[in-house]
């Protein structure tokens, strides 16, 4: 497969902190990738050292089979960024922006009129391209940043918190537009948002203390959102071979003799067969809890540490 994004290796220092530790990934055309991590765990930065913004200390990255150190220019005529704070000039009309944008991305004369009223589109700012930046909402403000990253078709798009401080419609206009994008193009999302990355994105990576603590496809992650736990005790301790026998029932886990985590399929639901075989069997059934697990769950149990 031909990656449009590989990075190796990558790590970041500032004097003797090191906000990147040894992060590898890689990005193909038709994905989304969301990229998550608590404040300070080294988003921004790996997102500044993708966009050709700051320099690794150590490692490479690849921008369409271009070495972005070695052949900077090549690696970045396919990159399209957004950063956190849109690089706006907002005394400018939004055309008149995506016109001077064009211009720094070396877009062809002939070709530059197209390419601006075709990104306003994709947009949604054609009803507004006479429009002064400064007078547009905070949603009009993040399309004119995303069609300025999108302005000259790149293979890459990255965009870095592209829906912060926007309201619930703005956010979901913002998020199609995002899926919309990825069907043509290799996306990296940085964000806050869990739910934005299960809406929006196809694989999801989670950075803690600068490292990458999980990478893993969205569809996997669904796969192992699907399986639920439930806390169990009893009075007597059972023979848990039986109630690997129930269908659904996937692992038991042990915590003492009397109480342990049943593992099941969600969509087969055992719940009530387990309950019935405890009573049977004359177990003593004293609890039976369901312990919930989301995308939120996940993200904490992997950032969480006992100094935080």
């Amino acid at each position: 497969m031909a990656y449009l994004i590989e990075a190796k290796q990558l790590c970041r220092y500032y004097g003797k902190y090191r906000a990147v530790n040894d992060v590898s990934f890689s990005l193909a055309k038709g994905e989304i990738l969301g990229f998550l991590g608590p404040n300070g765990a080294g988003k921004t930065t790996t997102m500044q050292m993708l966009s050709g913004n700051l320099a690794p200390s150590s490692g490479q990255i690849k921008i369409n089979g271009f070495d972005l150190l070695d052949q900077p220019l090549m690696a970045k005529k396919s990159l399209g960024y957004l950063p956190d704070t849109p690089p706006l000039y907002k005394d400018l009309s939004v055309k008149e922006f995506l016109n001077y944008c064009a211009q720094l991305h070396g877009v062809a004369k002939n070709n530059m009129t197209q390419c601006i009223n075709h990104s306003m589109e994709r947009c949604g700012l054609t009803d507004v391209s006479q429009r002064l930046i400064d007078n547009l909402s905070k949603g009009y403000q993040q399309r004119v940043g995303i069609a300025q990253a999108i302005l000259h078709n790149p293979d890459v798009i990255i965009l870095d918190e592209p829906t912060v401080g926007l309201d619930p419609i703005q956010i979901k206009e913002i998020r199609t537009l995002i899926r919309e994008l990825g069907q043509e193009h290799g996306v990296i999302l940085s964000t806050h948002h869990l739910s934005e990355v299960q809406e929006s994105c196809t694989h999801v990576q989670i950075i803690h203390q600068g490292q990458l603590v999980l990478n893993e496809s969205i569809e996997g992650l669904n796969h192992s959102l699907n399986t639920g736990s439930l806390l169990v005790s009893t009075r007597l301790m059972p023979d848990t071979e039986v109630l690997l026998t129930i269908p659904g029932v996937n692992s038991v886990e042990p915590i003492t003799d009397n109480k342990f985590i049943i593992h099941y399929c969600v969509s087969e639901d055992p719940c009530q067969q387990i309950t019935e075989t405890i009573i049977t069997k004359g177990w003593g059934l004293q609890e039976l809890s369901p312990i919930k697990k989301s995308l939120e769950d996940i993200f904490i149990s992997l950032t969480h540490t006992s100094d935080s």
